[in-house]
């Protein structure tokens, strides 16, 4: 077949011309129309995805049949390229219509040289820019005698940066490039073109990227490029045809023609310079046939015998032209009943959002506005109930958080050590929640990590410097020295975890506001425009949340002043009996008279625990105290009594000392002392959370924002911004009146073409 026979084989006379070029025309519309309001439905298209040294950009050239761009290593654009491509054989040169960003419904005739500039200005401005790439669209429509009929969407090149870190810069570019290619390759209406530059199919460089999209390969034809640089490489005969025909297993997946294409494409540019290899594009086209031919005679040469017509099929840019033009036509026929009633539901659609700006437009006056804004008012506050009460709604992808990410944005809770308690222990940790559920579940880790916290490690040190000198004795006092020891080492604990749950619950509170607004937004009861009224609204919440987290913590923080301030027996008393279970325990192991010091004076030390429970805990001790008394009998026994008391006083009052004994003591002490702060602390810190920060949200929010809502109504333009909503308005309504003109446009080119479809299936019938 002759070269130029690709383009359009299928006509048979120029009426059927005539009626494709309508097809393709309506089709380059329909995709300008997707990129400039971005409907919900595109165009069939070929996308184009490769890496910056796989030869893509020489390959769109070849594909067009004349050259436009640079092409080189680097990156050459940071926008992708469409290209809607129309067969004229009338246009002896390329005629090029860029649409402009400012006004894409309209043209503007530019020369290759003009487009050029473009690109580089665009390039320059985004490099500039902190994301540096646009996945807005550059749209050029060509017509030209050597073009094919195709819409083509070059793309940036995929960069494989090296993982060193002084090359941050180009793999946070990597990362940028993958991203907007990755969006592109969303669109189920595109044809992947995925370009490999290598030898082995086992290396699979750019389809790493395009199964992550496309895993089966489905809507993907893959090609290798720069063939005439690989067939040099192989040795043997079964190398060359492993790779013409390369297994399913190696490419994993079922692609598009069933099997790679090949292509090579001639080194040099087109111009009258002397550096330039070709003088026309003409040129340029011929000698990529030449190309072709050399390819095909140095395959056979390798494999010994001629190639089969399926192989010859998919060598040369010729074929690739060939079958995407076919594969791409056939998608436009395919796709012509589906597009009509699209196009009838985004026309609906359209209709019904302009008649809601002119009844938006027809709403601005005074009196409508601050009715608007109590409504407003009252679906907020049933939006920020339902959401504590639960619903389900709201998506919980978009809008949860899990216990990982509510630590990072909200804070986790850590205590002394700076260790933090594993979130998996926690329950629905992995849950993504929002609303009263995840305040539950931050409440729940206060508990958790809270409840378990044992007391410090006490120093022999700190049991000393504690002991300090009386006001009117120097003796020692070990009931002092546990308090100062315990009320330090609470206070030190837990004001950490106060603050913290502050920060947490009102960080979740806070988030309740933008999902309250997605809420009233799915309902269809949001202020669109309004958006200074809005962030008034969103700012008295905060600032209500703010002063109402910061009363409640200083309400719990006198708590735990008062605790930690003066010891009260009658808060630590709960345990009395383990405490002189363990006090007894190591009293009877010790032989000492210190040990049997240490046994009466933990009796002593239990029974001071509640006066008013004596009767219960009266010790053997007590008896024999007891006995020093007048009248009493047992004489035999005071001098070992009154030793006893003596070894007491000595070992706890006189003697400074440190003894086991006394360390021990002074440990329970303080062990017993910091748990009863600490279970009076979680108890009433929860309460106090619940009453004075989660309430006020149910029962004084109301009042408040409405008094606030109140105040801004006496100066509603400003509050209302009523001229820039007016103007935003108008500058909407303008757009959609537009684009409804130009659906319209569409639905009725559409039509023509699926009647003259249908007639034409009536004929051929006939």
């Amino acid at each position: 077949m002759d070269d130029d026979g690709h383009s359009l084989t299928h006509l048979t006379n120029d009426g059927a011309a005539d009626g494709n070029w309508k097809l393709y025309e309506a089709y380059n519309e329909l995709h300008g129309l997707a990129q400039e309001f971005s409907t919900p439905f595109d165009a069939p298209a070929v996308l184009v995805v490769g890496h910056q040294t796989e030869g893509k950009s020489a390959l769109v050239e070849a594909l067009m049949g004349f050259q436009f761009n640079h092409v080189g290593g680097g990156t050459k654009t940071r926008r992708p390229i469409t290209l809607h491509m129309k067969f004229n054989p009338d246009c002896h040169a390329p005629l090029c219509r860029l649409l402009s960003d400012s006004d894409p419904s309209v043209p503007q005739d530019k020369s290759l040289h003009e487009i050029q500039a473009y690109i580089e200005a665009e390039n320059m401005r985004l490099e500039k820019e902190s994301y540096q790439f646009s996945s807005k669209e550059i749209i050029i429509r060509i017509e030209y005698k050597n073009c094919p009929n195709l819409t083509i969407i070059d793309t940036p090149g995929l960069i494989a940066p090296a993982p060193a870190r002084k090359n941050r810069a180009l793999q946070s570019q990597a990362r940028a490039v993958e991203s907007l290619v990755r969006a592109k390759m969303q669109h189920k209406e595109f044809i992947i073109l995925c370009l490999e530059d290598c030898s082995d199919w086992s290396n699979a460089t750019t389809r790493r990227v395009v199964m992550q999209i496309d895993p089966e390969l489905s809507r993907t034809v893959v090609v290798s490029t720069k063939l005439d640089t690989k067939i040099p490489q192989f040795a043997r005969a079964s190398d060359v045809e492993v790779f013409l025909s390369p297994p399913a297993s190696a490419l994993d997946g079922f692609m598009l023609g069933d099997s790679p294409f090949f292509t090579s494409v001639p080194s040099g540019r087109v111009g009258t310079g002397h550096e330039s290899v070709y003088r026309s594009n003409d040129e340029f086209k011929q000698a990529i046939s030449l190309r072709e031919m050399d390819d095909r005679a140095a395959l056979e040469e390798k494999l010994g015998r001629s190639l089969s017509k399926q192989e010859r099929s998919r060598i040369g840019v010729s074929s690739l032209k060939l079958f995407l033009e076919e594969l791409l036509q056939k998608r436009y026929m395919d796709s012509v009943p589906l597009i009509i009633p699209l196009l009838e539901k985004e026309y609906r659609s359209t209709t019904r959002k302009l008649n809601e700006i002119n009844q938006e437009l027809s709403t601005l006056d005074e009196v409508k506005l601050k009715e608007k804004g109590r409504t407003f008012h009252d679906m907020f506050l049933t939006k920020l109930s339902l959401l504590l009460k639960g619903t389900v709604v709201a998506p919980p992808d978009k809008f949860g958080e899990t216990l990982q990410d509510e630590r990072v944005n909200g804070g986790a809770f850590i205590g002394t050590d700076g260790l933090q308690f594993p979130y998996k222990l926690i329950p629905n940790a992995g849950m993504r929640l929002y609303g009263g559920a995840q305040y539950h579940r931050a409440m729940a880790e206060f508990r958790f990590v809270v409840g378990g916290i044992k007391c410090p490690p006490i120093t022999r040190e700190e049991i000393v410097n504690a002991c300090g000198v009386e006001d009117i004795h120097d003796g020692t006092n070990y009931s002092r020295t546990a308090c100062v020891i315990a009320v330090a080492k609470a206070r030190d604990t837990f004001e950490p975890f106060l603050h913290q749950l502050g920060c947490r619950l009102l960080h979740i509170l806070k988030r309740l506001v933008p999902i309250s607004v997605f809420l009233l937004q799915k309902d269809g009861e949001y202020l669109s425009c309004h958006e200074v009224f809005l962030k008034r609204v969103a700012s008295a919440f905060d600032n209500f949340a703010e002063s109402t987290e910061r009363s409640c913590r200083e309400k719990c923080m006198e708590d735990l002043v008062s605790t930690t301030r003066y010891v009260s027996w009658s808060l630590h008393n709960k345990n009395r009996a383990g405490l002189r279970q363990f006090l007894d325990s190591f009293g009877g192991s010790e032989q000492s008279n210190a040990a049997v010091n240490s046994s009466s004076l933990s009796t002593e030390l239990s029974s001071g625990f509640a006066s008013n429970d004596r009767q219960d805990v009266k010790s053997k001790a007590d008896v024999k105290l007891n006995s020093l008394a007048p009248g009493n009998d047992s004489t035999a026994s005071a001098p070992t009594t009154e030793t006893r008391l003596a070894d007491l006083l000595d070992s706890t009052l006189w003697n400074r000392r440190l003894a086991p004994s006394s360390e021990r003591i002074v440990y329970a002490l303080v062990q017993q002392i910091f748990h009863g702060i600490r279970e009076y602390f979680l108890a009433s810190t929860e309460l106090k959370f619940n009453c004075f920060l989660l309430m006020p949200v149910v029962d004084k929010l109301p009042a408040l924002l409405r008094a606030d809502l109140e105040a801004t109504f006496e100066d509603v333009d400003n509050v209302f911004d009523i001229s820039t909503v007016r103007h935003s308005l108008g500058h909407r309504k303008r757009e959609m009146e537009i684009e409804l003109k130009r659906m319209q446009r569409l639905k009725d080119k559409f039509r023509e073409i699926h009647e003259q479809l249908n007639s034409s299936q009536t004929m051929s019938r006939a």
